[in-house]
């Protein structure tokens, strides 16, 4: 490993690094991927991975390539002591808003830790149901937090998956490319073919 990117993910380690010297062993990063789609679930993962863990590459998935978030993906999931996922669907999130369902998400994947956390950080997001473990929110935590980052790879390499399975049952909305995303393609696909099944409807009323 070249030595700018052991200082770069030095750096990102920084925060866990702090906390494991202020006594927190099993520290899980959470983050979610979907948000903002019109189409598809939201997904949600935790990872709790080694104190000593320096995987090259890891990063802000939205920084990453998609072939490299694929590489990726597979190392943290080796390398992790525990992770999950959880996978909330339109339905949820037309029931009880995007960011209810996106907190629903974060309870669901800290019960189905294998390895109960003694901290949680996650990026963003308060008020939520953490199963009683401690946790602290950190604004932009996935660009700060090595442990975040590679929840965002895992959250963001499960969801494309699932969108490109959705592609080739609705073929016509493109989701191959834009992964649900309100582009001006998907966006005008919405326009001549309707919404499919997998559509938020509370997303997408402007549309249709």
């Amino acid at each position: 490993m070249k030595e700018k990117e052991i200082e770069r993910l030095t750096n990102l380690k920084q925060i866990e690094k702090e906390l494991h010297q202020k006594g927190f062993k099993n520290i899980c990063g959470i983050d979610e991927a979907g948000r903002g789609p019109l189409a598809g679930p939201v997904v949600v993962a935790s990872v709790i991975m080694p104190e000593d863990s320096m995987i090259e590459g890891v990063n802000d998935s939205k920084k990453v390539s998609e072939k490299k978030r694929e590489l990726l993906y597979d190392k943290i999931i080796e390398e992790a002591i525990s992770y999950s996922v959880a996978i909330i669907g339109q339905d949820v999130i037309d029931d009880i808003n995007i960011l209810n369902a996106t907190k629903q998400g974060v309870t669901s994947v800290v019960k189905e830790l294998d390895v109960r956390p003694d901290l949680i950080i996650v990026d963003a997001l308060e008020h939520i149901d953490t199963n009683g473990v401690p946790y602290e929110s950190i604004i932009k935590g996935d660009a700060k937090c090595y442990s975040i980052a590679a929840a965002s790879i895992i959250a963001k390499v499960t969801r494309d998956r699932i969108m490109r399975e959705w592609d080739n049952v609705y073929p016509q909305y493109g989701f191959i490319q834009h992964k649900g995303y309100g582009t001006a393609k998907h966006i005008q696909a919405i326009k001549e073919c309707g919404l499919s099944p997998i559509h938020r409807r509370s997303f997408t009323k402007k549309f249709v």
